[in-house]
């Protein structure tokens, strides 16, 4: 009895110091009640030792508990005593027995020691939940949805978890040539071209020339926008020397293969064209007309999808995205509104797009917080999930990260998934790499969480032209929709950000990282469009039909707007035709 009643006194002690602390449960407090006994500490040295470690160098910007904090604290204390006993001049067979070393009631001297799981920004810990749905996570059912992406494989996150910061000049040009490359031979074999131009090279036939758009060099350095007057080509190394060449577009000249009535080309820095003209030797490139791009394929659904029935096919999927509470405040309002009605609605899939915890957010730029972020992400969505998964356990949650997330190691685009390992160990639970490219039941997704529809809206340059052999595709927006024709642009390019350099005043939007451009890539070598495209944008929320791809912008929760999608399963007509969008506003 006598040990049972010192036990409850340790434990009601102990919670009075960690009680607080997320993740903060019953296993954790036993496992302090047996090193507060087995050390003799009190509940009060025991909980000091835990702040040594919070506050020391490499934890710091950490506090949550975990399944492995008690064995940190527990490492601190055994390291603590074996310094003090070497420390201690022993005579030979006299023995001390219950002392404790100096400094062990106290603070302690400061630990560089790497233990997971007791600071502040995850980054590689597992926070437990003091609440008891999180110690079932994984238990409660799995999704019935077919959930395939490469990104997530072991291999591929190596690739995508790279430092950054370490770029090479030569790594940059070689990514930027590459590129080039690549789109010159899909010209070379859309045309039926024996072989293409050098367009610093002066000839008296027309060629056809790929390159990339780019700003005069002079005026490249500044905030110039694109113009007719500072247009040039940069072709690469292979195919001209990387020579940058200035452009003329005659008058009326031509675009070939472009939509149907659309009748101007749109121009902006990174985009790679192919161009018809010739160098007649006056310094200059002069453009006769523009070659649209290859398209991409439509999708086919994979031969085992099709022999299942459409309601083993069908789902629903709702799209969320950050941020998710107004830039002035850290309450999350719109996000809890929303989330009341997801545990309503339980859709199958559940897509969260980042920034969770906003740099950009007032409160967070000037430290005007009650939480540290970890803490917000624990409170606002890590729990969320968890109960989210309870309520409906054949659900699928999907998160993607942005660069402006303060809970993100990795603040470069291509962006690595979040380290947020408080999520993992729940099969049904994905962290996707931003961005990412995945299927559900056969149907293929590619997703951004970078605002590059704004970015493409305010450097493109658009010339008005003569349309020669275009094409028409039913069932399409208007050529005048300036949204569809952003989409366009990301499809004909074949990247989820095809501009470069950023704009100089939204580059901290994007940090990109020009050496790892492949990660960027919208599609495989085999050339297929993504059934949907999903591009959170600050420009006006839309769902539109853009060639063989639903392009969306689901706008942000901090806006009260959110997306919706319904895929009715296999049938007949196209994919297309069997998904249905929903975006727009929800109720608070």
């Amino acid at each position: 009895m006598a040990s049972s009643s010192s036990d409850a006194t340790l434990s009601n002690e102990l919670m009075k110091h960690f009680g607080d602390t997320p993740g903060c449960d019953e296993l954790f407090i036993e496992r302090c009640v047996d090193l507060c006994q087995t050390f003799t500490l009190t509940p009060l040295d025991l909980y000091f030792k835990w702040e040594s470690i919070v506050i020391s160098q490499n934890e710091m910007g950490k506090r949550y508990i975990d399944n492995t904090t008690a064995s940190a604290i527990k490492a601190v204390i055994q390291s603590e005593l074996t310094k003090a006993t070497k420390s201690l001049k022993v005579e030979p067979g006299r023995r001390t027995r219950g002392a404790l070393p100096i400094g062990m009631l106290g603070l302690g001297p400061r630990m560089n020691m790497k233990q997971s799981g007791v600071g502040l920004v995850d980054t590689a810990a597992t926070p437990r939940s003091k609440f008891p749905i999180a110690q079932g996570v994984g238990k409660a059912g799995t999704s019935k949805i077919t959930f395939e992406c490469l990104d997530i494989e072991e291999v591929y996150q190596d690739k995508r978890n790279y430092k950054y910061m370490y770029e090479k000049i030569s790594e940059r040009s070689g990514a930027l040539d590459e590129r080039i490359d690549e789109i010159a031979d899909l010209v070379r074999q859309h045309y039926g071209l024996v072989e293409l131009g050098d367009p610093s090279t002066s000839t008296d036939k027309e060629v056809v020339v790929v390159g990339r758009i780019t700003l005069d060099p002079e005026a490249s350095s500044g905030s110039v926008k694109l113009n007719e007057a500072s247009l040039y080509i940069e072709s690469s190394r292979m195919m001209a020397s990387g020579v940058r060449v200035p452009l003329k577009f005659i008058p009326n000249f031509k675009v070939r293969g472009g939509p149907k009535g659309q009748a101007n080309v749109s121009l902006f820095p990174g985009a790679v064209v192919a161009l018809k003209g010739k160098n007649g030797g006056g310094g200059w490139f002069s453009v006769f007309e523009v070659m649209a791009l290859p398209p991409l394929l439509p999708s086919a659904l994979p031969r085992e999808t099709l022999k299942q029935e459409s309601g083993e096919t069908a789902f629903s999927m709702a799209i969320v995205c950050g941020p998710f509470t107004q830039d002035s405040d850290l309450l999350f309002k719109p996000w809890s509104a929303l989330f009341k009605s997801l545990m309503t609605q339980k859709p199958g899939v559940l897509l969260l797009i980042g920034p969770f915890v906003d740099s950009n957010n007032e409160k967070i730029k000037t430290g005007d917080v009650d939480q540290i972020p970890s803490e917000l992400f624990h409170t606002q969505f890590t729990e969320n999930l968890h109960d989210f998964l309870e309520t409906s356990p054949n659900s699928l949650v999907l998160i993607v990260p942005s660069v402006r997330d303060v809970i993100s190691h990795h603040c470069v685009y291509p962006q690595s998934p979040l380290n947020a390992s408080g999520l993992s160990g729940d099969s049904r639970l994905k962290l996707l790499p931003n961005p990412c490219r995945f299927s559900l039941n056969g149907i293929t997704f590619a997703v951004t969480s970078v605002d590059v529809l704004f970015h493409l809206r305010k450097e493109q340059l658009v010339m008005r032209a003569e349309e020669v052999d275009s094409l028409e595709v039913e069932g399409q927006p208007p050529v005048t929709d300036a949204m569809a024709s952003l989409s366009r642009h990301i499809l004909q390019q074949r990247s989820f950000y095809p501009l470069f350099p950023s704009p100089l005043e939204l580059s901290h939007e994007v940090n990109l990282d020009v050496s790892h451009l492949k990660h960027l890539d919208l599609c495989d070598e085999a050339g297929f469009a993504p059934d949907v495209l999903i591009m959170p944008s600050r420009l006006k929320h839309f769902s539109k039909i853009v060639d063989h791809t639903i392009a969306i912008n689901p706008s942000f929760v901090s806006k009260s707007v959110s997306a919706n999608v319904l895929y009715s399963g296999n049938g007949e007509g196209s994919i297309l035709s069997r998904i249905r969008v929903d975006v727009g506003r929800f109720s608070e």
